[in-house]
């Protein structure tokens, strides 16, 4: 599994960013092409699984960006303001949401069992 981010900034029309923990790099005239660029620059250096992506402004000409390859086990979304992210494969993201919802059904049915005390509120 390996973990990118990078710090985005914009000068003029182009956007760069850079690794913060290795070299990697790229700039595009646009932080659509610039995320597509650097999860392929992240890819190239690990392809072991999933991708998994997040952008985020943090002022009008900055931003940061965060790629994360392999461990996607459950297809979770981690998302920022950005367009353009790519979501990992749902594997086992549908038999959890099942026993998820089944859960909350016995929850609620819990919750309306106390009608049948007897008694009224208005009695």
């Amino acid at each position: 599994m390996g973990v990118f981010t990078f710090v985005c900034r914009n000068s003029g029309d182009e956007w760069t960013g850079k690794s913060i923990s290795s070299d990697l790099e790229a700039s595009a005239g646009s932080t659509f092409d610039l995320q597509r660029k650097l999860v392929q620059a992240a890819y190239s250096d690990d392809s072991s699984g999933g991708i998994q992506s997040s952008f985020s402004l943090v002022t009008p000409t900055s931003g940061v960006f965060q790629v994360i390859i392999g461990g996607a086990s459950g297809g979770a979304f981690i998302g920022g303001g950005g367009g353009a992210a790519v979501a990992a494969p749902a594997g086992g993201a549908a038999p959890a949401a099942e026993a998820e919802k089944k859960e909350e059904k016995k929850e609620e049915e819990k919750e309306e069992s106390d009608d049948d005390m007897g008694f009224s509120l208005f009695d």
